[in-house]
């Protein structure tokens, strides 16, 4: 990972370059035009999408985020999707991107970046304790039919 840099994907073609990263963590998306749409229309909830692209300006992980506010923490950053290609792994890739947006939360007086990671993924875990970060509290979920 020489050089690499944090780009946001801001156009329908850099949003679509990430979907081979995304489809790692999110295989329920079926095509690039499918995660278009879904961040389109996130962006309208603040979602921003940015990538470290490797040494051919091609994606190799992907951070999904929005600012927050809560009243536990106050104004934050939430973390909704980070991954790294399988390829891309152990490379720093992940580490750039959480630095980046640590970096804005530093920047906007934010507190707290907040992340959800699935029971499962134990590799990811590990990523994020060598990272710093804490298990802070159990996350419930509920499907509604």
């Amino acid at each position: 990972m020489q050089n690499a840099k944090v780009e946001i994907a801001d156009t329908d073609a850099k949003i679509a370059a990430c979907f081979p990263v995304m489809h790692e963590l999110r295989p329920h998306l079926k095509d690039a035009a499918e995660l278009v749409a879904r961040v389109k229309r996130q962006h309208k909830e603040g979602f921003m999408l940015a990538y470290a692209a490797d040494g051919n300006g091609v994606p190799a992980a992907c951070i999904g985020f929005r600012r927050q506010e809560r009243l536990v923490h106050g104004p934050l950053i939430y973390v909704d999707d980070l991954v790294t290609t399988a390829t891309g792994r152990s490379r720093g890739y992940g580490a750039l991107l959480l630095d980046w947006v640590e970096g804005i939360a530093r920047h906007e007086g934010r507190k707290v970046v907040d992340l959800d990671s699935g029971t499962h993924r134990a590799e990811a875990h590990r990523f994020y304790f060598r990272q710093r970060y804490s298990i802070s509290s159990f996350h419930f979920l509920k499907h509604i039919k």
